[in-house]
């Protein structure tokens, strides 16, 4: 039951009073408990599992420090049901129970604590009762030795005062020693070749001879000293002279003069023409690699023999002469920075001689190689010497030669774009000469562009090795500027570009010469060129070059679109000078037609000339060629009898009405009049109009000139009736089939109206040729 096991204990009785013994237990139980939970940090709440808050003073709070068994029992009595009971019976035996066995837990868990901590208390007793122990007997020790060493004392000290008497008169005999031994030592030394000890005795003797020289035995040896100090000046100088020896050895030598008394001024002029000519044998050397006799070695060669000989030698003598002569001043620097710069100019200039031979090669790695070593080795000499310039002169070399790349690249690109224009001459005239079908245009075409497109990548992927990582002076200024804007872009790329359009436009300027001499294919292949040029290919090369040459320069670079602009006026041009050249083809065999007729003794027409045949060949043949590389074009809408036309038009009323009142004797009008009179309300015809990039527009242009050319020619001729007919017959053959390769049919049928009309107007008998007759002419022709 919950009153049995909330008893003050199981063996009381009734009449147990709660202030016994047995009472006392469960209270020592809470203080252990409570001394767990300080020593784990729970607070009461937490250790009950309930929230914090009630009130301490509870008598019925369990956990409480004022818990009361007989109120709480009280308490459950009267407001709990048995059932309830119970249940609170149940749940108390149930946390006794885990109460215990948390307890048990804890106990288990910190035995080996206790037991480890009982042990090692137990150790450190021993221990610092033998530490103890250790520390008197040392105590002990201490206070004999310091009694001993006290009574030591007292029986030397006499001792100790003389013994430092005698010590320092020992000192001082051996300094006089010294000082009266000094010239043979230093005899010995110049004997041996040993100047450095020579140097460095009499540098301790000279201060105590200087100050005593008033006494006749110092006096003596100073003499004596002076002397053979002479005589080791002058073998100084004699090495020094001979300049058999390297920079360090004649260095020493400097110094050793130093150490003397030499006189400075006189020693670094010495010092800087001995190193003079050491560097200028290194010069000789560098210069006879280039002669014309023995093969000169490659760039990378020469720059590391020039770098390891002449620079290494430059850095050795500006080294030395720096800690030799650093008591000279800014008079001393400036001697020296003049010598470098000489000397460094006289350098420069074979080193660029050099490089010179180096620009007719195509490979960039080989040079930016050298240049980088070359520019690396002036590091350590334009450091020492910056009033000299040496990195400064270095790094506008490296730059020169960059730009001198850039040119030689450009005039690569130029020559591969000339070689590829030769390319297409030769197979445009392979198959005439050779009897055979060439590659067609757009074949040309596209082996032209991927050639001049592979050699500008080729081109800038070598010049983009001046701008590596690795590469000692692409971090440089110029190299991360101007170099890939104004030099890659602007001079190489956008200077190829405009090359390019200006050598094509070239074939346009003087027609009497290059024009007449270049095939009209090659001409309407570079047209297109440039179109797609303006359209793709040079918005892609510039982005290719701005990934590829990162420009942190902010200088003004050519718009894409000012490209653009000139390269379509380019294209628009040779499409023009296409158009008038292959209309002076056709207008040339017109012409020769006409002039050589004999148009009033003429036969009357059987057959249509052979001439028109073959200028619908030709342009049926141009027609072809131009749809090889150009888009169709818009075409006006045809009227639906234009292929079964007759040439019935030209005598129909109204041209009846123009030149029927030849026919009339009494005609009251005058035929000339006339025309010209229909002539102001004809549309007037633009021959040499723009010409847009499209087959149909080409094709109008150059039949237009044709036509017109034919319309001059018999403007220029008489013409007898059969010579009429002729023309009749000529003009609608050319009209059957012309019709079909221009913007506006009306054009033609204008043209060859204005073509028969002029020819019977130059008629005195002007006699037309049925429609059905010319009809049946042609077709059969």
């Amino acid at each position: 039951m919950a009153a049995a096991a909330a008893a003050p204990g199981p063996g009381s009785g009734p009449g147990d009073s709660p202030e016994g013994p047995e009472a006392e237990a469960p209270e020592r139980r809470r203080k252990a408990h409570g001394m767990l939970k300080l020593y784990y940090g729970l607070s009461e709440g937490e250790a009950a599992g309930r929230p914090s808050g009630p009130d301490p003073l509870d008598p019925t709070d369990l956990n409480g420090a004022h818990f009361d068994p007989e109120v709480y029992l009280d308490k459950l009595r009267r407001e709990c049901p048995l059932a309830q009971l119970m249940d609170s019976e149940t749940d108390m035996v149930r946390q006794i129970r885990a109460l215990d066995s948390d307890m048990q837990t804890l106990v288990y868990e910190n035995y080996n604590k206790f037991i480890s901590a009982t042990d090692t208390i137990r150790k450190m007793k021993n221990d610092f009762r033998k530490m103890e122990d250790e520390m008197d007997r040392l105590a002990t020790n201490m206070a004999v030795i310091t009694d001993f060493s006290a009574r030591i004392s007292a029986t030397l000290q006499d001792r100790h005062e003389r013994i430092t008497k005698l010590a320092g008169v020992h000192a001082l005999l051996r300094k006089l020693q010294f000082l009266f031994e000094l010239p043979s030592r230093l005899t010995k030394c110049v004997e041996l070749g040993a100047y450095g000890q020579a140097v460095r005795y009499q540098g301790r003797a000279r201060a105590v001879l200087q100050q005593y020289q008033h006494l006749p035995s110092f006096r003596a040896i100073q003499d004596d000293c002076q002397v053979i100090t002479a005589r080791l000046a002058q073998q100084l100088r004699q090495r020094f002279r001979e300049g058999g020896s390297g920079a360090p050895e004649q260095a020493e030598c400097v110094e050793l003069l130093l150490a003397l008394g030499e006189p400075a001024e006189e020693l670094c002029e010495e010092f800087l023409a001995h190193a003079r000519g050491r560097l200028e044998e290194e010069l000789r050397s560098l210069e006879a690699e280039l002669g014309p006799s023995p093969p000169a070695p490659d760039v990378l060669e020469f720059t590391d023999h020039g770098g390891s000989g002449f620079v290494g030698g430059l850095c050795q003598v500006a080294a030395a002469y720096q800690e030799l002569f650093a008591a000279q001043g800014p008079v001393g620097a400036e001697k020296l920075a003049a010598f470098a710069r000489e000397l460094g100019s006289r350098y420069f200039a074979l080193v660029e001689r050099r490089l010179a031979q180096e620009q007719g090669g195509g490979d960039n790695s080989l040079l930016v190689r050298a240049l980088d070593r070359f520019h690396r080795r002036l590091r350590a000499p334009g450091a020492l010497l910056t009033a000299a310039g040496l990195a400064e002169a270095a790094t506008e070399i490296v730059e020169r030669v960059a730009r001198e790349r850039l040119g030689h690249h450009l005039q690569g690109l130029q020559a591969a774009f000339l070689g590829s224009l030769t390319d297409v001459r030769q197979a445009l005239a392979a198959p005439r000469i050779a009897g055979k079908e060439g590659p067609s245009l757009a074949e040309l075409l596209a082996n032209v562009a991927s050639s001049i497109l592979s050699h500008i990548k080729a081109s800038l992927a070598s010049v983009h090795l001046f701008t590596a990582k690795e590469v000692s002076f692409s971090n440089k200024p110029y190299f991360r500027g101007e170099f890939c804007s104004q030099g890659v872009r602007e001079s190489l790329i956008v200077g190829f570009i405009r090359s390019m359009c200006q050598t094509a436009q070239s074939f346009c300027d003087s027609p009497g010469e290059k024009g007449g001499a270049t095939p009209p294919a090659l001409l309407l292949l570079l047209s297109r060129l440039c179109l797609d040029y303006e359209t793709a290919t040079i918005s892609y090369i510039l982005t290719l070059t701005d990934e590829q040459f990162l420009v942190q320069d902010q200088s003004p670079v050519t718009p894409v679109s000012t490209l653009c602009a000139e390269a379509r006026e380019t294209a628009r041009r040779l499409l023009t000078h296409y158009v008038k050249v292959q209309g002076l083809v056709i207008s040339q065999m017109l012409r020769k037609s006409v002039e050589t007729r004999d148009w009033l003794s003429t036969l009357e027409p059987r057959n249509v000339r052979a001439v028109m045949k073959r200028v619908v060949e030709d342009t049926t043949a141009i027609d072809v060629q131009v749809g090889l590389l150009y888009e169709e074009g818009v075409r006006k809408a045809q009227s639906s009898d234009s292929s079964k036309r007759t040439f019935s038009v030209y005598s129909s009323s109204r041209q009846q009405g123009r030149y029927a009142p030849s026919y009339t004797p009494s005609a009251p009008m005058d035929t000339n009049l006339l025309s010209n009179i229909q002539k102001l309300f004809s549309e007037r015809i633009d021959v040499f109009s723009p010409v847009e990039f499209n087959k149909v527009s080409v094709l109008t242009g150059i039949i237009k000139i044709s036509l017109k050319t034919l319309l001059e020619c018999v403007r220029l001729r008489t013409f007898g009736r059969f010579g009429l007919q002729q023309v009749q017959v000529d003009c609608h053959f050319l009209q059957l089939y012309l019709w079909r390769f221009v913007a506006d049919e009306d054009l033609v049928h204008l043209l060859l109206d204005e073509v028969v009309a002029s020819a019977a107007l130059r008629c005195p008998d002007p006699v037309p040729m049925e429609p059905s007759v010319v009809e049946v002419i042609c077709e059969r022709g």
